[in-house]
């Protein structure tokens, strides 16, 4: 599996816990008796009753059906008790007092139906992001990966908000040629992005061993998105576009790489952040519509150096001012770490520069050097 930091907690499940039964209990008693003591105080205590028929509206955006359907029962005996107990007093209201009880039942098992709808999209929108989340994992090979020319390691972290699944993608492919490495971020978000950087995945992995040059590896990713495009207009999703970055390496000093709209790697070396020149052409699914060819480019690889490969998820993460995150800057500050330990020194970085009221995004970053197998 990926490296990945173990989880703490869970925004959806968080959202759905319920309140435990005692503490449920114990509000709800609470709430009854500040209104039964308003409304003796202010010699109202019949109409203030009509406070608590909001009760089981506020359990069923919280509570279990069982917890909310509780709720509801005691409301309407409250109401209904306290009404029956007053009929003799004032009979001349008894029809309000009659709708007042028939509202309290009638909104209660409103909620209770409410709470069972709530309780069920929940369950849908967990079990989907989970299926999307374990398919994404488990397609994309686990880190460190090593080759006779390279060692590739990282982190790879998706965000799991509401119904959000990225498409950041990477794989690592030994070919005859040298070592062809991707990665790559898939425009959007949800289950049509997850299948479009599955259909990139599978083409690299094949194309890698197939093709005996980038340009030829990139034309085949790019018929592969554009394969997938077709195939989801014909059936209603959006279409998609893919920014990637392809590098081969093989035992020379020199990287090939082809640039498909992707961020261009950062070469870090002798205590030195460089960012290698690179053309960078239009994202995968568009070739149709660029002016000039796809090209490679080639630039040197030392001993030592290391390269850094990321989505965008950490170079767009911004502070709470707006302020996007540094990466060469942090790069630099933090060349004392071993290439196993940057990336996760970045994701650690970028998500405390972006803090509570800040944005990011599911992000991968990768580092490679040459094997020790060399």
């Amino acid at each position: 599996m990926p490296r990945r930091r173990p989880p703490t907690s869970d925004p959806v499940f968080d959202a759905i816990e319920p309140p435990g039964n005692a503490e449920l209990v114990l509000a709800v008693v609470a709430v009854t008796l500040a209104v039964e003591v308003l409304g003796v105080l202010s010699g109202s205590e019949v109409w203030l009753l009509g406070l608590l028929i909001f009760l089981p509206a506020a359990a069923s955006a919280l509570c279990t059906v069982r917890q909310t359907t509780f709720v509801t029962g005691w409301t309407t005996l409250v109401v209904a008790a306290t009404v029956l107990a007053r009929a003799a007093d004032d009979r001349a209201h008894w029809l309000d007092r009659f709708l007042l009880v028939l509202l309290t039942v009638a909104l209660g098992v409103a909620s209770v139906y409410a709470c069972g709808r709530r309780i069920r999209r929940e369950h849908e929108m967990l079990r989907l992001r989970s299926t999307a989340a374990a398919m994404q994992r488990h397609i994309l090979h686990p880190l460190p990966m090593v080759t006779d020319d390279v060692l590739v390691n990282g982190v790879y972290e998706p965000l799991q908000e509401d119904r959000l699944v990225g498409g950041d993608i990477y794989d690592v492919v030994s070919s005859a040629w040298g070592t062809r490495v991707l990665i790559g971020d898939v425009q959007g978000k949800g289950l049509a992005a997850v299948g479009a950087a599955f259909a990139v995945i599978g083409a690299f992995r094949e194309a890698a061993h197939r093709e005996p040059t980038l340009t030829a590896l990139a034309d085949a990713l790019d018929a592969a998105v554009v394969r997938h495009n077709a195939y989801a207009e014909h059936t209603g999703d959006d279409e998609r576009f893919v920014t990637a970055l392809v590098l081969g390496i093989d035992r020379g000093g020199e990287v090939q790489a082809v640039n498909c709209g992707h961020i261009p790697p950062l070469l870090v070396h002798e205590g030195a952040v460089t960012v290698p020149e690179l053309d960078s052409g239009v994202p995968l699914g568009l070739a149709a519509l660029a002016v000039e060819p796809i090209t490679v480019g080639w630039f040197d690889f030392p001993d030592g150096a290391t390269l850094l490969l990321s989505t965008d998820g950490l170079t767009e993460t911004r502070a709470a001012d707006g302020t996007f995150y540094p990466v060469e800057e942090r790069i630099a500050a933090h060349l004392d770490l071993s290439p196993t330990g940057l990336p996760q020194a970045l994701y650690d970085d970028a998500r405390a520069f972006a803090g509570h009221g800040g944005r990011h995004d599911d992000v991968a970053v990768l580092t490679v050097r040459r094997s020790p197998r060399r």
